[in-house]
């Protein structure tokens, strides 16, 4: 793994993060799409860091105020946020720790792939056109929150994508764009903090190589200039070139795949 492939890998993290178009399904067809070795799991963890640092500087504010209203005011809406919090990241913890060998193994075919990118692509487009999108963060409910980490737990699947799943349960639950990305992006912290302490354990020191490091700091910059581009942009604009992307990518691995037969 040179520093080259370690950069290029970490933006495509930082940015798939972020964007409703999968992190997980570009780094695991980076390598067959250029001929790369895979980096193998220390390095995906590593990359998976790199975005964690990312949305807990972006939302340090944000969190701050979170943990202090639920801690000292639990029943009022401002605090009662944490803990649905909470409860969301509950449904995709259970599945991730159920079918983690399947995430790294079997979901990673590129057929597989490529076919989720265009099937959830179609799921998107209709959420995206849901004409009710008035909700706020502040009307969020249990009911609410459950149904957007059951869909977050629907991007163990490569080509899903975990922005992409959330926001678009959000839409569809009539949240308006730029509150479902906040949501989703909130939702995103303990999750993925949880999956990097648990995978963490398997980085060995001989990992800790100056690609390593290289791959970090992309991740973590281009997730944070994606958080803000997101937020930013959906505040007046659609999902429809994320959608288009899709379809574009999964198109051509379904006939990449088809041609190296």
């Amino acid at each position: 793994m040179t520093e080259l492939h370690a950069a290029i890998l970490g933006i495509l993290q930082g940015v798939g993060e972020f964007l409703p178009i999968s992190s997980s399904a570009h780094l695991a067809l980076a390598p067959y799409i250029f001929g790369w070795e895979y980096q193998g799991l220390a390095y995906d963890v590593m990359l998976h860091l790199g975005t964690l640092l990312a949305i807990a500087v972006y939302f340090a504010k944000d969190w701050l105020a979170i943990v202090k209203a639920g801690l000292t005011c639990p029943k009022e809406s401002e605090g009662r946020l944490l803990w649905l919090l909470a409860a969301g990241s509950v449904p995709a913890a259970v599945l991730g720790l159920l079918l983690n060998h399947q995430a790294e193994h079997a979901f990673r075919d590129p057929r597989w792939i490529a076919a989720n990118l265009l099937f959830f692509s179609g799921l998107i487009y209709w959420a995206d056109n849901n004409p009710s999108q008035k909700k706020l963060i502040g009307d969020i409910s249990l009911k609410d929150i459950l149904v957007i980490g059951l869909a977050q737990s629907v991007a163990l699947m490569p080509g899903a994508s975990r922005a992409g799943m959330t926001i678009m349960a959000a839409l569809f639950l009539g949240y308006a764009r730029y509150d479902a990305a906040r949501l989703s992006f909130l939702l995103a912290t303990p999750v993925i903090f949880g999956a990097g302490l648990l995978e963490a354990r398997k980085i060995a020191p001989a990992d800790l190589t100056p690609a390593f490091a290289t791959g970090l700091i992309a991740a973590f910059i281009a997730g944070m200039l994606s958080i803000k581009f997101m937020l930013s942009y959906l505040k007046n604009r659609n999902l429809k070139p994320f959608i288009v992307y899709r379809v574009m990518l999964g198109t051509f691995i379904f006939w990449k795949v088809w041609s190296d037969l």
